[in-house]
């Protein structure tokens, strides 16, 4: 039995090679939360979808977000309308007391839609609003994915980090922005003085999560702020990793990430940035795979190899480091 932990799109790229060594239902996948969002009235969860669509094989791999050959007349529509009629488009984050007025779960994530900031295409859109529906009648954020993830025939288990409100929270010097708003709007340009993951303190891991870090973890090459600290944040998670076996692959090259703000954020937090701030981002790792041209030298056991995945073949070549990694402990 093995659980990744997912955030962004370097663990659904680790993932396109587990099956070379870990049998699907024998996988359980445990993904963010904290960039989920709102946007006119409808809640999105990018890296729950992410591996939903990927395990569903409707994934449009060209971006590792959204569905494959998607259209977008209805986001298209909405920045036509909002020019028609002269209105403001673009993320427009609504007031403090709009944040927690409305579904329990979108608080502090709420956008307006008008002139829409993300593109969500029309399928993709299909999936959002059934996700909010179900949720107005009443079932959690698990139970929800659980139903979507039967639905499109996912062999793996995927849960969502928690069922509660946790919102990944930007400050910069021009305000404070949700984590979508200062990467999809901003291209994450703005200086970022510091990280919230607003609602943590408050929330739980969801059902089946604590449960599913009682087995081996990896932790794939997602941005440790972004992506991995939301869960971290939550009552419980980290404290479970200490008494398991976990393996981190390295979402850098030394101080250069593939891809993503984490260079800026771990900076943010006070971390290190690059491969030699991993032990303190994790510090209950138990082993790293690190790409083969990295020197940074760790305290632990460490495989390394091209760790680079553009191709299923790259996957199960990193997958197969990751094996190696966990029989070394």
């Amino acid at each position: 039995m093995v659980t990744f932990l997912s955030g962004g799109t370097g663990t659904p790229k680790l993932l396109d090679g587990a099956a070379a060594a870990f049998s699907p239902d024998e996988t359980t996948v445990i993904a963010n939360t904290g960039d989920d969002v709102e946007v006119g009235g409808l809640l999105v969860c990018p890296d729950v979808d992410t591996i939903l669509y990927q395990g569903g094989g409707i994934l449009d791999r060209s971006t590792w977000w959204g569905i494959d050959g998607d259209t977008s007349r209805t986001h298209d529509a909405l920045g036509n309308i909002a020019d028609a009629a002269g209105l403001e488009g673009g993320p427009e984050y609504l007031d403090d007391e709009y944040q927690t007025a409305g579904r329990r779960i979108a608080a502090w994530r709420r956008f307006s839609g008008v002139g829409e900031f993300m593109l969500i295409g029309d399928r993709d859109r299909a999936f959002h609003i059934t996700r909010t529906s179900l949720l107005d009648q009443g079932y959690t954020l698990s139970e929800v994915v659980g139903i979507l993830t039967d639905g499109l025939g996912l062999t793996i288990d995927l849960l969502p980090m928690s069922d509660d409100p946790v919102a990944t929270l930007v400050h910069t010097p021009e305000g404070v922005m949700h984590f979508q708003e200062f990467w999809v709007a901003h291209e994450g340009e703005p200086i970022v003085e510091d990280v919230e993951f607003r609602g943590a303190s408050m929330a739980e891991p969801a059902p089946g999560v604590l449960d599913a870090l009682d087995d081996r973890v990896v932790i794939g090459p997602s941005n440790p702020v972004a992506g991995i600290g939301p869960m971290l944040a939550l009552e419980g998670f980290a404290d479970a990793l200490y008494e398991t076996e976990v393996v981190v692959v390295s979402p850098f090259v030394e101080d250069e990430a593939f891809s993503g703000p984490a260079v800026k954020l771990m900076e943010a937090v006070g971390a290190e940035p690059g491969s030699a701030g991993l032990p303190r981002a994790y510090p209950f790792a138990d082993a790293f795979v690190v790409d083969r041209d990295d020197g940074t030298e760790f305290d632990a056991p460490t495989v390394r190899t091209d760790i680079t995945i553009d191709d299923r073949e790259d996957a199960a070549r990193v997958v197969e480091a990751v094996e190696g990694a966990l029989d070394r402990l």
